[in-house]
């Protein structure tokens, strides 16, 4: 009896086969007794296919597949006796032309360590996971998501921590960061951690945005049971896990799923739809029904087998529109004539609504770059469904004002207060990620002007503006200390840094305002709505100062921010306030532990009657070079 069944087949016929995971590959198995491994195979338009392996010598005429009926669906499938977890195999794929092509398993669930290029049999039913309580608690978060907070601490896990001295890469394997950066994450105060290149991938300069295997974790940090371990731990330490996912393009490398069976498969067949000229690389063909299911498959494996909280899609834009990195003459446009891909579109829709319907509490988060209208509203409203868009245009805003010099920044207050003109038209997350501090873009303390102490006040009250404003956080690894060299994949974060009174300081203040973001309630509860967020002062352009109250739905415990971003002091700072009541100083950058002076200075203002801000009462308080003044009330 066949693994793939007719129900089987029909359901992968129509992208609904949910758990092709279980299914295609290559799963261990029983048959008549025997213990050994089931491969089955997607290649319509091979002519005969063989598997190939560490079990059977690589013989290439051992072991040939079998055509199941129908043919034209071209599933092939065998059964081998006697293999084992661990071995290594690939498929040889003969064409219909004759050429023999050496590809990896498409639905594999571990690889050979690069640079091999082998499957490697794997059985992932067997891990005992213990995060029940965590899983049931994200459930019941099901209406109320967007309430939460959300901040993520962006890792790539090979370069985070290095074991020193080893003859290998010294990678940290995913056990060993279950033992490091979990400690670290809970102990600064994120709530999630975003990985980036866990899906398998062949170049570690791509930092795994150019997959080969969607189905698995990749070998470089261990086993998918060690995989399944991290994430285990993480949720039983209450820390969220997010991996970045690919669905938009994959490389050409010969054993990958370019041209897979000879013809264009996965990927669109006139080159003009079907490649990337930009990045070298193969657009998937969103129109066929088997290649979304394999999409779809992959990911409910990792929200649903390995629990992950949640998927970063990454270049929403160059699936959305036809036209993306192309000139004249390179794309097609869609039948209405326009650059908009419907198939791409129909596929957002289809796969958002399907995960977070059957993931209550889990989130897609869409890496959108233009202004595509809705990206986070919902399919009733013809939007794409996601739970979350990165605000690219608060980032280029932001990072724009910070490089300038103080003395410039008069003239360019309006960067720092336009987001909030378009806050409502998406769920928002705020970001300064690994794109940011790489390719010359200078690490975030080096974009600062200034010298010396300057340059980390600035980074500073940077990062109180972005925790203040509305909007979920994201920052990359290395950011919370002020890392000096841009990012490289080829080493780890310069940790020796932190011996530097300079770059604790700052490690102290990040920790702080996380800490703070995490405890109050009106720094999260009400994101993308007007009703948690009010200017004080947005115009105070002449002086470099920002006030704005952050708002909670219960009207309790809200928060007043100052940021001033000059190194001008103002002793006489007054600010306005919206009522008659005590407001009480919860953070304040002059502090011994952020570098400060230190000066002792009052712990309550009581409002008084004396109009500044256009509001009848005021507060008066000393604000510092630089300084960040957050008060509760």
């Amino acid at each position: 009896m066949a693994n793939f069944s007719e129900l089987d087949r029909y359901l992968f016929g129509q992208a609904t086969h949910y758990e092709i995971y279980r299914k295609l590959g290559a799963h261990p198995t029983d048959e008549y007794g025997i213990r050994g491994v089931c491969f089955d195979l997607w290649a319509p338009n091979a002519a005969r296919v063989w598997v190939i392996g560490s079990f059977n010598g690589w013989d290439e005429g051992a072991n040939e597949m079998k055509r199941l009926e129908p043919e034209t669906m071209g599933i092939f499938e065998l059964f081998i006796p006697g293999v084992e977890e661990g071995d290594l195999y690939k498929y040889l794929i003969e064409t219909k032309d004759g050429k023999r092509l050496y590809k990896a398993d498409p639905y594999a669930n571990y690889a050979e360590l690069r640079p091999g290029t082998a499957s490697a049999v794997a059985d992932i039913e067997h891990f005992k996971w213990s995060d029940a309580e965590w899983m049931k608690e994200r459930a019941t978060h099901k209406e109320d998501v967007y309430e939460q907070p959300l901040a993520i601490y962006e890792v790539h896990p090979g370069s985070w921590m290095r074991h020193p001295g080893r003859q290998d890469d010294g990678f940290y394997s995913y056990r060993d960061l279950a033992k490091s950066l979990i400690p670290y994450v809970t102990e600064m105060g994120y709530s999630h951690i975003e990985l980036m290149g866990i899906c398998e991938y062949p170049y570690d300069g791509s930092w795994g945005y150019q997959v080969t295997g969607y189905y698995a974790p990749t070998s470089r940090y261990g086993t998918p049971e060690d995989f399944a371990y991290f994430v285990n731990e993480c949720h039983r330490h209450k820390i969220g896990v997010i991996l970045d996912w690919v669905p938009a393009h994959f490389p050409k490398d010969a054993h990958g799923l370019a041209e897979f069976d000879g013809s264009c498969l996965y990927e669109y067949a006139d080159p003009r739809k079907g490649e990337h000229p930009d990045w070298g690389t193969k657009i998937f063909d969103y129109g066929k029904n088997e290649v979304k299911n394999f999409l779809i498959g992959s990911a409910l494996l990792w929200v649903e087998h390995y629990h992950v909280d949640g998927l970063r899609v990454d270049a929403v834009a160059s699936m959305l529109y036809l036209d993306y990195g192309k000139e004249a003459g390179q794309w097609v446009p869609n039948q209405y004539g326009d650059n908009k891909n419907l198939e791409a579109i129909e596929f957002f829709k289809h796969i958002n609504t399907l995960v977070l319907g059957r993931n209550p509490g889990a989130v897609m988060i869409a890496e959108e770059s233009t202004a595509w209208p809705k990206v986070t509203g919902p399919v009733e409203d013809d939007g794409l469904n996601f739970s979350y868009k990165w605000n690219m245009g608060w980032m280029h805003d932001f990072l724009d004002y910070m490089k300038l010099d103080p003395y410039f920044r008069r003239d360019n207050h309006h960067k720092m207060t336009f987001a909030m003109s378009y806050n409502e038209s998406e769920k928002y997350i705020l970001v300064l990620s690994h794109d940011e501090v790489v390719h010359l873009k200078c690490s975030m303390i080096n974009k600062m002007p200034g010298l010396g102490i300057d340059k980390f006040r600035n980074l500073m009250v940077g990062y109180a503006f972005m925790m203040g404003h509305p909007g979920k956080k994201l920052l990359f690894m290395g950011q919370e200390f002020a890392q000096l060299r841009e990012w490289s994949e080829e080493r780890e974060l310069d940790w020796f840094l932190l011996d530097n009174p300079d770059h604790k300081h700052i490690q102290n203040w990040v920790k702080k305002l996380l800490h703070i973001y995490r405890k109050n309630p009106a720094l999260y509860e009400l994101d993308s709505s007007w009703g948690g967020f009010e200017w004080i002062n947005a115009n105070d352009a002449d002086r470099s100062i920002y006030s704005f109250i952050r708002k909670s739905k219960d009207g309790k415990n809200q928060l007043l921010f100052v940021c001033s971003f000059t190194p001008v002091a103002r002793p006489d700072y007054r600010v306005g306030v919206p009522a008659k009541k005590t407001y009480k100083l919860i953070l304040d950058s002059d502090s011994e532990e952020f570098g400060g002076c230190g000066r002792q200075r009052p712990q309550s203002y009581k409002a008084v009657e004396d109009e500044c801000d256009g509001r009848p009462y005021s507060i008066a308080y000393p604000l510092e070079p630089y300084g960040v003044a957050v008060f509760r009330y």
